[in-house]
């Protein structure tokens, strides 16, 4: 499993060939890298955990938490990139979970029209899901992701070593993620995940290891089939419809609100795509036994406002990620007043 150093698996994507260094130390980089021309972008967290790897280094350093994802911090990073006397030869390193590489590549992506720009993804969720495929962007006010780029890194580096310092509820919150890729595209990973808990994962990295490059592969299969989102990209929407409302209103994590918008879109794959009620319970089962909540309280009216300016809404309907089955997604234009009703009657 362990690439040598310096030993890339190559992803082609219609922009550019991603390369993707998988198990390697985060010091690859100082060897890759024109430190003299490098910046790092991370948050708090990851530097107080991490501080050695960043010393002699240009950083920029974020408060931490998803409340930062905006606009606001894209222009402060900026700012700051100004002051550090960056040009278009410059390269930015966002090293961090999914806000991180989010505004890193946002940044980069439009700082003097575009300069080039790598990742370390140092949490489940940006290893399996945020890092991956191009997506750059921030929220604006309630709406998730509304402003943003699709513009790949250079590279992505793994160093599986910092997930040591990643705490249980960034664990778990990652996980939604990888349930969500096994419930749309890969029944044997849904079964081999049934089998297993996340404390099997945390306790092997060769296993954890093998897990994220897994999901990495089948990302990047939808991805590089629909680069720019206009067909089936969107599956790996599952489950974040009603779950990035959720997310706005509740304070949840991402994964865990992603988790009860899963839990809803099997529902409503229930009342319209014939997705049986034992294999609900089957999802259901699957994030419980990963520690993640399948039902929160929260205010539907609020929900729903937030939900009707989703960017899969195209006038009266909306692209609504279904299941077949485990293991096959699909998506359905549900016209907005039949997804009201469902939505409205759930538990």
């Amino acid at each position: 499993m362990t690439n040598p150093i310096g030993m890339a698996k190559e992803y082609p994507f219609q922009q550019k060939t991603v390369d993707i260094y998988f198990d390697t130390p985060f010091s690859f980089l100082y060897d890759q890298l024109n430190r003299a021309k490098t910046i790092f972008v991370t948050d708090q967290n990851v530097f107080s955990k991490h501080s050695e790897k960043f010393e002699g280094n240009k950083t920029i350093i974020l408060q931490p938490g998803g409340g930062i994802k905006n606009q606001q911090t894209v222009d402060d990073v900026i700012r700051q990139m100004i002051e550090l006397e960056a040009d278009r030869n410059s390269f930015l390193v966002g090293v961090g979970g999914g806000v991180v590489t989010d505004i890193a590549g946002y940044a980069a992506s439009v700082y003097m029209r575009g300069i080039q720009f790598a990742f370390v993804p140092t949490s489940i969720l940006a290893m399996v899901d945020a890092a991956i495929g191009g997506k750059n962007g921030v929220d604006v006010g309630a709406y998730k992701n509304l402003v943003g780029t699709i513009n790949q890194p250079q590279f992505l580096c793994y160093d599986f070593s910092l997930l040591q310092t990643l705490p249980d509820e960034e664990w778990v919150s990652g996980f939604a993620e990888i349930i969500k890729h096994a419930c749309i595209k890969d029944a044997k990973l849904f079964s081999f995940l049934e089998k297993k808990s996340i404390h099997d994962f945390q306790k092997s990295s060769a296993l954890i290891a093998k897990l994220v490059e897994d999901n990495v592969n089948i990302k990047y299969n939808v991805v590089a089939n629909d680069e720019n989102e206009t067909g089936e990209r969107k599956l790996l929407n599952f489950g974040h419809t009603i779950g990035h409302a959720i997310e706005k209103i509740s304070g949840l994590l991402h994964g865990q609100a992603i988790s009860i918008g899963m839990v809803a879109a099997c529902k409503v794959s229930q009342k319209i795509n014939k997705f049986s009620e034992e294999e609900t319970q089957r999802v259901i089962r699957l994030l419980s036994n990963y520690q993640l909540p399948i039902s929160f309280p929260f205010d539907k009216e609020k929900a729903w406002k937030i939900l009707l300016h989703d960017k899969k809404r195209t006038g009266e309907e909306i692209n609504f990620v279904v299941l077949d089955k485990i293991g096959q997604g699909g998506i359905n234009k549900i016209p907005l007043v039949e997804l009201k009703k469902i939505f409205f009657e759930m538990d």
